[in-house]
């Protein structure tokens, strides 16, 4: 009986098989490309350090239209990594490696993959000539040196450092269709991002749609299962669970190399799921940002009204000051980050291809939570800001950054304060103009952010307007602006304020000594 079920399981893959290399020959395309990524290094496999490397190499290649077939950890030992590259250079179309790349002991990746292939490692002449221009050494049992002893038939590929637009200072390496990087993640991303000509599949494209479903799997599984055996073979359909969320207990995922069959799956799906589990999310706001938030704007609902007011006020500082004059205040609380948005939203209509980013000011506590720099990092660089951070507490603020901190949010008693517009009124006048967010209709301080016109410097952070007691300050009160409750904004802020990922922040190693040459 079990050979039997055995049997019966490898004849109904092999009909499978045949079945979508029938689908892709009707369509005139051939298999995409598959990698297989090998993750080296001892300090993975004992929890001493995070592996983000995988994660930035998988959502990389698909882009590029690779599909990612299997990702292995392996130690830092030859005979390992040996065995895995071998079988991974017959099995898929690119292996790439991270990792075990330097001059320390446990740095073997390139003696595994030459014995992978059978290959000697030699010293190459253009790695030793760079080995020597940063490190000044040439003799061969130098610990630098060995970055320079690669496999005989190894390969270097230079590529475009995408920030400068000139070459990369240290070249790739590869053995076949084995392409060794380096651990750090830093390096290895530049180094992907540089050389993405390599393995870039121009006949093969992924498309995705993404469901979320405020129900849970047990209620939607009927429906699951119609819609993967409908489409099994040409769509593929992904169930994951998200218990932290507020707005949705399932994200459902479908992806295809055909746009039409996935339109297809997606129609079906939504047929076949009970009513009303559906919850429509935006994922990524930040994109449309300019498209969306303007068309509120002008849609005359209530909210749009004030979302409308603010704008105005955001679009009076542009006409007044340049992006250099401006910084925002960022915090991560819930009303800068609904400043921030608009404030994007603003700059993507006005100058959808500026170079020039915004500034963002954060002033940093003693001791803050790990998730919310996070979150910081990673909102201020999906929208295209530039972050300074001025001091913390124990260390010398000055008075112009002890009173960001403490008025920006507050309903501030003056005569001169117009809340609505920038009012340049008052000693200074537009020098001294700054637009406040995050006030409480109460006249609480909150927690929100601080638009200001930069004349004075704050530590390694944006510059910021010295504003002193008695004098006016412009504001802007989001809250009080939008009319709503905080709790009405969360399915505004929270694709924003979802858990993010952000690659680089834990990585292989420390540092690597190759790190030099990049």
């Amino acid at each position: 009986m079990r050979a039997a079920a055995a049997g019966g399981a490898r004849l109904g893959a092999l009909l499978r098989a045949r079945r979508d290399a029938v689908c892709r020959a009707m369509a005139g395309t051939r298999p995409a490309a598959t990698a297989g990524i090998i993750v080296i290094g001892d300090e993975i496999l004992k929890g001493h350090t995070q592996d983000t490397n995988s994660f930035f190499m998988c959502r990389r290649l698909r882009t590029l239209g690779v599909r990612v077939a299997r990702v292995s950890v392996v130690p830092d030992e030859v005979e390992a990594i040996a065995g895995e590259v071998a079988a991974f250079a017959a099995r898929f179309t690119f292996v790439l490696t991270s990792g075990g790349v330097g001059p320390t002991h446990d740095d073997v990746t390139f003696e595994a993959v030459a014995k992978a292939f059978g290959e000697r490692v030699v010293p190459h002449p253009e790695l030793a000539a760079l080995v020597h221009d940063v490190f000044g050494e040439t003799a061969a049992r130098r610990p630098a040196m060995k970055l320079a002893r690669v496999p005989e038939s190894s390969r270097l590929h230079y590529g475009t450092d995408r920030r400068t637009g000139g070459a990369l200072k240290y070249p790739l390496v590869s053995v076949r269709n084995v392409y060794i990087f380096p651990g750090i993640p830093a390096l290895m991303e530049r180094a992907l991002d540089g050389l993405s000509h390599l393995f870039r599949s121009e006949q093969t494209r992924f498309h995705s749609r993404a469901v979320y479903v405020a129900a849970d799997e047990v209620l939607i599984a009927p429906a699951l299962d119609q819609a993967d055996a409908a489409f099994r073979g040409r769509v593929s359909l992904g169930s994951y669970p998200d218990w932290a969320s507020n707005y949705y207990r399932v994200k459902l995922t479908l992806d295809s190399e055909s746009e039409q069959h996935l339109e297809e799956a997606h129609r079906f799906l939504l047929e076949k799921l009970p009513p009303g589990v559906v919850v429509p999310l935006v994922a990524d706001p930040v994109l449309p940002a300019a498209t969306e938030v303007y068309g509120l704007a002008e849609s005359g609902s209530a909210l749009g009204q004030k979302v409308a007011a603010a704008l105005r006020t955001i679009e009076e500082a542009l006409d007044r000051y340049s992006l250099a004059q401006l910084c925002v205040g960022f915090n991560g609380g819930k009303d800068c980050t609904a400043l921030l948005h608009l404030v994007h939203a603003a700059l993507e209509r006005r100058y959808p291809e500026r170079q020039e980013k915004l500034q963002v000011l954060y002033i940093r506590t003693v001791s803050p939570f790990p998730e919310l720099e996070q979150f910081i990092q990673a909102t201020v660089q999906r929208c295209g800001t530039e972050r300074g951070r001025s001091p913390g507490r124990g260390r010398a603020v000055p008075p112009a950054a002890r009173l960001a901190a403490a008025r920006p949010a507050r309903q501030v008693q003056d005569p001169a304060v117009h809340r609505g517009g920038l009012h340049p009124g008052g000693p200074g006048g537009p020098e001294r103009a700054a637009a406040a967010a995050g006030g409480c209709p109460d006249g609480h301080a909150a927690d929100g952010p601080l638009l200001a016109h930069p004349d004075a410097h704050v530590h390694d952070g944006p510059r910021l307007a010295p504003v002193h007691a008695g004098e006016p300050l412009a504001g802007l009160d989001i809250q009080g602006h939008l009319g709503v409750p905080a709790q009405a904004l969360r399915p505004l802020l929270h694709p924003l304020r979802q858990r993010l990922h952000v690659p680089g922040e834990h990585g292989q190693h420390d540092e690597e000594p190759s790190a030099a040459l990049h």
